[in-house]
């Protein structure tokens, strides 16, 4: 790594004394990688190490796991797949951190490019209400795709500033996760522009959009709620000064510790704070700070912000409330009869009977069209949007992408496909994931040579292509063989 910024270098001395050089040492090594197994894919590490992976445990996270430096798994079909997000490692421990539940409504508010906000969606289960925001046009971009390709299906994604989504949301959030704009110094060692970029006085400026951001956050989250706010920067101006100074701007919010081991954290410095942050009794020791001579990831800083509240009533979405809600929507937007009988025929003719009701059985309001794109709302969604919906927001991704609603026919999307699971279709094709045959040659835009096409089922229809018992994409069987429908826009190059 090239030099550290000077006046970074001076502060960091003054502030870690003894402890600098091991910090300045390990600033200077290779840093590791991880990767976080994809519960909504029921992937195990199995699986990987079996596939030769070189895989060791991430000790802050459940699903977490450093990888080999041999390793190329963003090179691998189980990527595409969805069976795993690449994440470095200490940024994990957000997520883990926010202790989400199945049920919950929860903001993601700064989501790019999608690291938090699948490892939130992955302990909903399906079940709740995410939200998963980011300001900036071309990265939350690259959040809808992450959101796709992880299959995650109860998630809206939307492009806004916080202030507008805290006039739309007020006292709404179970959860809301502020992974902040920041300095970077933590990346100082995987990333040269955070480098070069760096100075005292782009510290300042972050520091003050943070408590904007912050005090955004501090109006949707509900009584009893948490916040969980991250940077990734070693500045104390932006972590336990800019906690300090939420706290006494909002006194119905408290510092808490969640319980757990949570080996590899370190606890905050509340004295980086100023000498009163300890005599006021602000708890800022029960922050977290992730150190790079400490545990094998890159600087962190966390902090669980609690409102005051029944920290135990946290409820989950109010099953009769959506129903109501969904109800009293104008008949006009219903999708039109002819789309909804062309989404009938093929579920009957693709998925499985039980999964074919089970997707039937939804209320028509909950489907929406945007021209000849048909979505499928998460549950709740109108008891959040109220009966306004989605009019004056920016949303790229309005719940899961279910597919093309052509004259006469429906033909499905690419999320749709990767959200699925094998047992939910009638006609799958299971691919090997060996590297010129199989899986990969299908993510090039062939059909493998070989492929026993059996197994696809007889007739004509969709197939779902699947490795390891994982969806890959869809194909369609006629006339004896499958063609590829993986999107062009993805496909790898040619092998």
């Amino acid at each position: 790594m090239k030099q550290l910024p000077e006046a970074f270098e001076e502060r960091m001395k003054e502030l870690l004394k003894e402890e600098y050089g091991a910090f300045a040492a390990a600033c200077r090594q290779e840093r590791s990688q991880g990767l976080r197994l994809n519960p909504l894919k029921k992937v195990s590490k199995e699986q990987l190490e079996s596939a030769g992976f070189h895989l060791n445990k991430i000790p802050w996270v459940k699903e977490g796991y450093y990888y080999g430096r041999e390793d190329r798994p963003g090179k691998h079909s189980y990527h595409e797949a969805g069976m795993y997000y690449i994440q470095e490692p200490s940024a994990m421990a957000v997520g883990e951190l926010a202790e989400v539940c199945p049920g919950e409504k929860v903001l993601d508010l700064c989501g790019a490019p999608g690291g938090k906000s699948t490892h939130i969606a992955g302990k909903m289960q399906g079940q709740g209400f995410l939200v998963s925001n980011e300001i900036h046009p071309a990265r939350v971009k690259i959040l809808s795709q992450n959101i796709e390709r992880m299959g995650i299906a109860n998630a809206v994604v939307t492009n806004e500033d916080a202030s507008s989504l805290a006039a739309r949301f007020p006292a709404f959030f179970d959860r809301i996760i502020v992974d902040a704009p920041c300095s970077g110094e933590g990346m100082f060692r995987k990333d040269e522009d955070a480098r070069e970029q760096w100075s005292p006085e782009h510290v300042t400026i972050c520091a003050a959009r943070q408590s904007e951001i912050l005090d955004c956050a501090s109006t949707m989250v509900r009584s009893g709620g948490r916040i969980v706010y991250s940077t990734c920067t070693f500045a104390p101006e932006e972590n336990e000064q800019t906690i300090l100074r939420f706290l006494e701007r909002h006194p119905d919010f408290s510092v808490i510790r969640p319980e757990g081991a949570w080996e590899g954290l370190s606890a905050g410095r509340p004295e980086w704070a100023g000498e009163e942050a300890r005599t006021k009794g602000k708890n800022l020791e029960k922050t977290f700070r992730i150190w790079p001579h400490k545990a094998e990831g890159e600087g962190h800083f966390i902090a669980v912000l609690e409102k005051k509240g029944n920290p135990e009533n946290r409820q989950p979405m109010d099953e009769g409330k959506k129903e109501k809600k969904i109800r009293s929507r104008k008949k006009a937007e219903a999708i039109d009869k002819d789309v909804w009988k062309n989404l009938e025929d093929f579920c009957r003719d693709t998925l499985t009977p039980a999964a074919a009701q089970k997707l039937l059985e939804r209320k028509k309001e909950e489907f929406l069209l945007f021209g000849e794109q048909l979505y499928l709302l998460p549950p709740g969604f109108y008891e959040a949007a109220g009966e306004r919906g989605l009019d004056g927001l920016k949303v790229l991704r309005p719940g899961l992408h279910l597919g093309t609603c052509k004259k006469q026919r429906f033909e499905p999307s690419h999320a749709w496909a990767l959200h699925l699971q094998p047992e939910e279709v009638l006609r799958e094709l299971p691919l090997s994931p060996e590297k010129k045959e199989g899986a990969p040659a299908y993510l090039t835009g062939n059909i493998p040579q070989g492929t026993v096409l059996e197994k696809a089922g007889k007739g004509k229809g969709w197939v779902l292509i699947t490795v390891e018992g994982c969806s890959l994409g869809w194909g369609k069987l006629a006339g004896g063989t499958v063609k590829n429908h993986y999107p062009k826009g993805l496909r790898w190059p040619s092998i």
